[in-house]
């Protein structure tokens, strides 16, 4: 799985949105905290707000914040909001792509790809990554000593 350097920022603002709570916190800051260029930040609070997982607010006292508690909004969630389906094959989704021959057994492959990204960003919160209070479900996975490996 690739993540594009969108993906990561706005996941990024969103937690960082997450630990603020309540409060209405200026672009400046976020990218400050975060290390996000502002001018892509602001573009990604953009979608972040067309998507429904944040809101601003104008003037001296406003800002960003959720646009409904950290809890309730998952990592699926964000990158939803800015780049679309979890899992795309050519820019479709998997069930749409055909495949032939050997290779007609690749369509089930995507798709339990998407169920296994689907079980943890779904299943993980903003508020969790906030807090470092991920899921046991998660956890678990990360105690396997070939997590940690990257293959060639």
């Amino acid at each position: 799985m690739r993540l594009s350097a969108r993906v990561d920022y706005a996941l990024r603002a969103a937690v960082a949105l997450a630990g603020y709570g309540e409060r209405w916190v200026s672009a400046e800051q976020i990218a400050d905290d975060q290390g996000i260029p502002r001018k892509f930040l602001e573009s990604i609070l953009l979608q972040l707000r067309r998507g429904g997982i944040a809101t601003s607010k104008r003037g001296s006292e406003g800002g960003h914040q959720l646009a409904r508690p950290g809890d309730q909004i998952s990592l699926a969630d964000v990158i939803r909001a800015v780049d679309g389906p979890l899992v795309g094959v050519r820019g479709e989704r998997p069930e749409e792509v055909p495949y032939t021959g050997t290779a007609a057994a690749m369509t089930n492959v995507w798709i339990a790809l998407r169920v296994s990204e689907r079980n943890i960003l779904e299943s993980v919160s903003l508020a969790a990554v906030a807090n470092d209070d991920l899921p046991t479900s998660v956890t678990k996975l990360l105690e396997d000593p070939d997590a940690w490996v990257i293959r060639p």
